[in-house]
């Protein structure tokens, strides 16, 4: 049996044994917080857990590195619907150590692609619709930097309301210790926004 069907076939048992009761809750987030946080597979339990958040408390978004990609893209969407429809009052941007998007590289990522098959003739194709293999792929020196860059783009997001409390933080993924980086207001973030480039 391969490793999806052995997941549903759990699922079968989970639900014939009424195990999602456990579970039960609606779509609006108890603590009306948002997290943005990476796919780690250290934080998968870890994280709720360090924070205190059961099934229910937060909406948790999710992607490699827990960044933001593109400021109109499906993170800052997401974001905006659990502000808007959902009731978010607060984001939390949530790194952690020994992340394995660290120090990525576009050609590294690109070498891999043709080592699966990839085509040279897909990768261009690709970059001529539009895709920045550089930005796309781009890694991190750091978790901390990753972060602040991240909540500097919220910040600074034009939609996103000023009454919206945006903080960064960085999880020890062996540890789950959460300590918060040190970013600029939100003030100082909107002025510089609003400020005409010389």
């Amino acid at each position: 049996m391969d490793i999806i069907e052995e997941m549903l076939s759990y699922n079968k048992s989970f639900v014939e044994e009424k195990k999602y009761e456990a579970y039960s809750t609606d779509k609006y987030p108890d603590k009306k917080v948002a997290i943005l946080t990476c796919m780690d597979t250290r934080l998968t339990e870890l994280l709720p857990a360090a924070l205190g958040i059961k099934n229910g408390d937060a909406k948790i978004i999710k992607n490699a590195g827990g960044v933001i990609s593109h400021p109109y893209g499906s993170v800052v969407r997401s974001l905006l619907i659990a502000i808007l429809e959902l009731g978010v009052t607060s984001i939390m941007v949530i790194g952690h150590t020994d992340c394995g998007v660290q120090n990525i590289s576009s050609a590294e990522m690109q070498e891999k692609l043709k080592e699966c098959g990839i085509t040279e003739t897909a990768l261009e194709a690709t970059a001529k619709c539009g895709v920045n293999y550089d930005k796309w792929f781009k890694g991190f020196r750091s978790a901390e930097e990753s972060v602040m860059e991240t909540v500097d783009i919220l910040k600074k997001h034009p939609l996103i309301p000023a009454q919206i409390q945006i903080r960064g933080f960085v999880m020890n993924s062996e540890t789950g210790e959460v300590e918060e980086v040190r970013t600029r207001g939100r003030e100082d973030a909107l002025e510089c926004r609003l400020k005409p480039t010389p």
